[in-house]
């Protein structure tokens, strides 16, 4: 039976309690989260620098080893370059700029001379564009002192935690959801499995639950299987022999705007496991922030129903 998808009558009200408690979360922890990553930033934006000669000798053959130092490097320039300025500045392969960004390596079918070639010329423009008010020792005979150094790794660390604030915050809460999901399975007698490749989701036991779990799945066509990773997953201790467990997606959201633009994917999460297990399948949603009626009435539309984390008990009502 639907448990909140049914109910448009309580969203207006249990919007604003799930803006509130966002609210309330941010004020008092977001700011630790995010210190928390700009000081291991910062030092690994030393360790970054100490490789590059503190930003004068940056060679291939570092950025071929520590490719994923390159986000630092474009943090170091004035002003600081975005991913696809830099692919057009340098004249470089953007394969290659996308691979070190995102995979931290180099392209795996790209030769190690194509890939110095475009090295070298990313090392140029980096050391050409360093920002001299940060990197005030670049030029002058007298080295880099650690007071130096360490200024300039922390404004190089708040520009790089200022680029990706959002994901720092979005981590944060969702390790803040799946840890209220635990701690209440927990009090009614519930145990944690492993996720990853521990146990699969459909040889789960009743009474158990498991965090981040791959659920596999063949695409359209039936040839490529691919993993679609579930936040939470739990097998009630009433489940029936061969019955599912209760598929849970952890959401939070600072604002409406984001949520509305990425409210599909969801829908397309439950298509694909429907697809592959069958209607009975049951996927749901944990929500905590800016959730609106129009992303409500989206999932609802879509089968896709929902417990608010601030009424976290209608856990109950799926059955678990």
């Amino acid at each position: 039976m639907p448990v909140n998808l049914d109910k448009p009558q309580l969203w207006k009200a249990d919007i604003a309690q799930s803006v509130d408690m966002y609210n309330d979360w941010f004020m008092k922890f977001a700011p630790k989260a995010f210190r928390e990553t700009r000081v291991q930033t910062t030092k690994d934006v030393e360790a970054a620098l100490k490789a590059t000669g503190n930003l004068t000798n940056i060679k291939p053959a570092l950025l071929r080893e520590h490719p994923e130092i390159l986000p630092t490097l474009r943090m170091s320039t004035c002003p600081p370059i975005a991913v696809d300025r830099l692919i057009g500045l340098a004249g470089v392969s953007a394969t290659l700029v996308k691979s070190m960004e995102q995979d931290k390596r180099l392209p795996v079918r790209m030769s190690a001379c194509e890939a110095d070639t475009h090295l070298v010329k990313i090392g140029e423009i980096i050391e050409k564009m360093a920002d001299p008010d940060i990197f005030v020792w670049i030029g002058r005979q007298q080295p880099a002192n650690q007071a130096e150094i360490h200024r300039a790794a922390t404004i190089v660390a708040d520009r790089l935690c200022g680029a990706v604030a959002n994901p720092i915050i979005r981590n944060a809460q969702e390790k803040r959801q799946l840890a209220a999901i635990k701690a209440w399975l927990e009090a009614r007698g519930y145990t944690q499995q492993p996720g990853g490749d521990g146990v699969k989701f459909d040889a789960m036991k009743p009474g158990t639950f498991s965090f981040r779990m791959n659920v596999p799945v063949k695409l359209e066509g039936g040839v490529q299987e691919v993993n679609i990773p579930v936040d939470a997953v739990i097998k009630p201790k009433k489940a029936k022999a061969g019955e599912l467990p209760i598929f849970f997606e952890a959401k939070s959201a600072g604002d409406f705007t984001n949520t509305n633009k990425r409210r599909k994917e969801e829908a397309v999460k439950m298509a694909q496991l429907r697809s592959n297990y069958g209607a009975n399948v049951r996927f749901n949603l944990f929500l905590c922030g800016y959730f609106d009626s129009g992303y409500l009435g989206y999932e609802a539309a879509e089968g896709i129903d929902w417990v608010w984390e601030h009424r976290i008990d209608d856990f109950t009502h799926f059955g678990i």
